[in-house]
């Protein structure tokens, strides 16, 4: 497939869920005193549709307000202006919209999925989890505009530093590169 295409810049996609609901962890605080943190209760999220290259650390990444096969299209359409004609591998997971009959995948995007039920190969998931733990954990948001704030404010600029450990030999197999 990339032997196909030496080209072709492989970019994994996923999306992340982020929104009001509180995510408390543990913080450094004076002996004998219990640290307080301010939290509100929400329902409201909006979700982060991000695709990321691993070795050049390019990504292309929108603020959304659902997760179905309408928004992929408007992620789709997003990448491809982004890529400037070039031609990309996006490797996703098998969420139902990611392969839906009404999905519009340009030209010079190829989608290759990854096994079901295997988040541990899509090096993004370690982006979300990164993110939630340095921009929204312990911190008070009063709405969804400073959550998106606060996540664009600490959403790295060059990604590779998330992806320092070498991909595991399973993804690799699994996308014959």
């Amino acid at each position: 497939m990339a032997s196909a295409r030496p080209e072709a810049t492989v970019f994994f996609f996923d999306e992340g869920r982020f929104g009001l609901q509180p995510i408390v962890g543990k913080h450094w605080g004076r002996k004998g005193v219990r640290p307080a943190v301010a939290t509100q209760t929400g329902y409201e999220n909006f979700y982060m549709y991000s695709a990321v290259s691993p070795t050049t650390g390019e990504d292309v990444s929108l603020f959304l307000p659902w997760a179905n096969t309408a928004m992929m299209n408007v992620f789709l359409e997003a990448m491809q202006e982004a890529l400037n004609g070039h031609y990309c591998i996006l490797v996703l997971d098998l969420a139902g919209w990611h392969n839906s009959q009404d999905l519009h995948v340009p030209k010079n995007i190829e989608l290759v999925y990854l096994l079901a039920y295997s988040p541990e190969l899509n090096p993004v998931e370690r982006l979300w989890q990164w993110l939630k733990r340095h921009s929204l954990r312990n911190q008070f948001h009063p709405n969804l505009e400073s959550v998106m704030n606060a996540t664009q404010k600490c959403f790295p600029a060059n990604h590779t530093a998330l992806f320092d450990e070498p991909l595991p030999v399973s993804i690799l197999i699994a996308l014959e590169i």
